[in-house]
């Protein structure tokens, strides 16, 4: 007698799976070619209540957490990164909102109607993104708000920033606020014409004498560092390393699909039929299916509260992202001349995976981290 387990689809990826194929997907060369911020990507997940994944049902938002955030940045990383680099930052954004930001923006974010991101990064810490180098000061019961932001995810293009400043007067790190991205004193400093994630719309962002009410703070003046490490850096590190996992995942079915249709006709055989592309394509998916495991595991053990729960997430966007330059990369090889054509696809993958390991917390930064974790030390001692 044999058992079958059955897993259900989660109801989100169905919705997402429309809005995928009749947007995301067509587009997704287009926003590579043209750099051009997804924007209709964006509305329509916002039409199918996917921008208020993770808001509170009592805001009108579907109630959801990491796994389904993860999930869904995931599969749209296997067709268009900078449409799930632009979602990622929404949903790190929407997580601090949720936990400290006023009803009405909770509300719009729900509605599919606001768009955030974070606006962490800076000229001064670079990408020590919880040392902030930003000032906030008092003035005439507002506060007024000073910065060079070195890349912000949807700069110009968002409708608010999750925003990082020095306390205005108690100790600690930093201190985090929501701010208008349409706020008078705030400009785009530069459009972004990068090698990979050419839609992501990450440009400097510099604010001069940005006014703010003292209610736009999020949290405790001077907390902004546990927001940091409790609230964003979980769903970024998930988040990111899923993104990872998308492209991964389609590098590789475009790579076999690839050597299985392509002869060499004077032969007779495909490109799949030589035993050394079929150990490339097979190093792909081992490789690929690796870095999923870990990064299914480590929502388990962070909604589990396992003990290796930061360790975990700590790993996970550092293993992920190494492990999709070296997937991508293997894709080029196997592919060969025609991986340099636009249409086959593996290229955009190619350059869209090596952002991960530069983007803070840098996978070196995380290699230290996690060594620090090993070794029973202060991560930021």
């Amino acid at each position: 007698m044999s058992t079958t387990t059955t897993t259900q689809r989660p109801y989100y990826l169905d919705d997402l799976e429309q809005v995928i194929t009749e947007t995301i997907a067509p587009l997704a060369s287009e926003i590579d070619q043209a750099g051009a911020y997804p924007r209709a990507a964006l509305e329509a997940l916002g039409k199918a209540g996917l921008l208020g994944l993770i808001s509170a049902k009592d805001v009108g938002g579907l109630g959801e957490a990491h796994r389904a955030a993860t999930l869904v940045i995931e599969e749209i990383g296997k067709y268009c990164a900078s449409t799930a680099m632009v979602v990622c930052m929404h949903y790190a954004g929407t997580a601090v909102i949720e936990a400290y930001g006023p009803r009405e923006t909770r509300e719009a974010i729900a509605a599919g109607r606001h768009v955030t991101t974070l606006a962490f990064s800076e000229s001064g810490s670079r990408s020590h993104f919880w040392a902030s180098t930003s000032s906030a000061t008092p003035l005439d019961e507002k506060i007024r708000l000073d910065a060079k932001k070195s890349w912000i995810t949807a700069a110009g293009q968002a409708d608010s920033y999750v925003w990082s400043s020095r306390p205005l007067a108690a100790s600690g790190l930093t201190t985090i606020w929501l701010v208008p991205a349409n706020a008078p004193g705030m400009r785009v400093v530069a459009p972004f014409n990068g090698l990979g994630l050419r839609g992501n719309g990450s440009s400097p962002v510099l604010a001069e004498g940005v006014i703010v009410p003292k209610e736009a703070m999020l949290g405790e003046d001077g907390k902004g560092f546990d927001v940091m490490m409790g609230i964003v850096l979980p769903y970024f590190q998930l988040m990111s390393a899923a993104q990872s996992c998308g492209m991964m995942e389609m590098a590789t079915t475009r790579a076999a699909a690839h050597v299985s249709s392509t002869k060499l006709e004077h032969l007779g055989e495909s490109l799949a039929d030589l035993p050394t592309i079929r150990a490339y394509v097979a190093r792909m998916r081992i490789k690929t299916d690796m870095a999923r495991a870990l990064l299914l595991d480590s929502i388990d053990a962070l909604e589990s509260a396992r003990e290796d729960a930061m360790l975990r997430v700590l790993e996970v966007k550092a293993a992920a992202g190494e492990a999709s330059t070296e997937v991508t990369e293997l894709a080029m090889r196997v592919c060969g001349g025609a991986a340099f054509r636009k249409e086959v696809g593996v290229e955009r993958h190619f350059r869209d995976a090596r952002a991960s390991t530069v983007m803070a917390p840098t996978t070196d930064a995380l290699y230290d981290f996690i060594g620090k974790a090993c070794c029973g030390m202060p991560l930021f001692g």
